[in-house]
């Protein structure tokens, strides 16, 4: 479908006229056709999505999702971060973060005019992942000009992102999957993969510590026996041995002071 001039007067078709899986933008009222995407294209959607949706600040994220800032303009993003919501059918206004890509057979022009209109919607920043030619991110803000960001840098959206985006995760697997792995871990209360490790650390040693007090605590008790001349058999020696809750062994170490028979201690 060749590229509408900005010029058309207002299109005759509304949103409410497009269904779930129509293959159509809407643009002052006029359809803009959305052609499949290729491998690189594809894939690359759900890396970044992958990126983004998982930083502990998103409430929600969605890929091709409709938004509909007026009756006659339905955008639907590559991917877009916006607030959680229980709308059925389009999502009314327009995404805080929406990306782009931009791959082979990209029309100029109308990726030009989504941007604009996605910024006019109320759009914070728009980020364009050019997937030819040399990798970059070119990043759009309302009244501002248009910025390009590299391999090696980051991107950031502010009170929508917890996290720097590292470009190479919009697009680079491994890179979008230790963004995402570090994202997944914060929103687990860790910090990095190093906190983990250093709290499964401090967990051993608090474990061993508990362990060797419980195995110190059950020794007395079986010598304490002995001491008075009570006969420990094998499923009495066990059970002691065994046992991992601390009050429960301080409870029979009293006991073992004043029982005839280390059989009654358990009573």
């Amino acid at each position: 479908m060749p590229h509408r001039p900005s010029t058309d007067p207002q299109g005759p078709f509304h949103v409410d006229q497009l269904r779930e899986g129509d293959r159509y933008e809407l643009s002052n009222g006029h359809p803009i056709y959305c052609a499949p995407s290729d491998r690189d294209h594809a894939g690359s959607n759900l890396i970044g999505a992958a990126a983004l949706e998982t930083d502990p600040d998103v409430e929600w994220a969605g890929v091709d999702a409709g938004f509909a800032p007026d009756s006659g303009t339905l955008r639907a993003p590559d991917v877009a971060i916006g607030p959680a919501g229980t709308e059925r059918g389009w999502i009314p206004g327009a995404p805080p973060l929406a990306v782009e890509y931009a791959a082979r057979g990209q029309d100029e022009q109308e990726l030009q005019d989504k941007v604009a209109e996605l910024l006019q919607s109320g759009t914070q920043q728009v980020w364009v992942v050019r997937l030819i030619g040399p990798r970059r991110v070119e990043v759009y803000r309302p009244g501002e000009a248009m910025r390009v960001v590299g391999p090696g840098e980051i991107l950031s959206a502010p009170g929508l992102l917890r996290n720097p985006v590292p470009v190479e995760a919009l697009y680079d697997r491994d890179a979008a999957h230790r963004a995402a792995l570090r994202n997944l871990l914060q929103r687990e209360g860790y910090e990095s993969l190093d906190a983990v490790r250093q709290a499964g650390v401090a967990d051993g040693i608090n474990q061993g510590i508990n362990q060797g007090i419980n195995q110190g605590t059950a020794e007395s008790i079986l010598a304490l026996l002995a001491e008075r001349g009570l006969v420990v058999d094998p499923p009495t020696r066990e059970r002691i041995l065994g046992e991992q809750d601390p009050g429960q062994l301080r409870r029979w170490l009293i006991a073992a002071t004043q029982v005839q028979e280390a059989t009654r201690l358990f009573e």
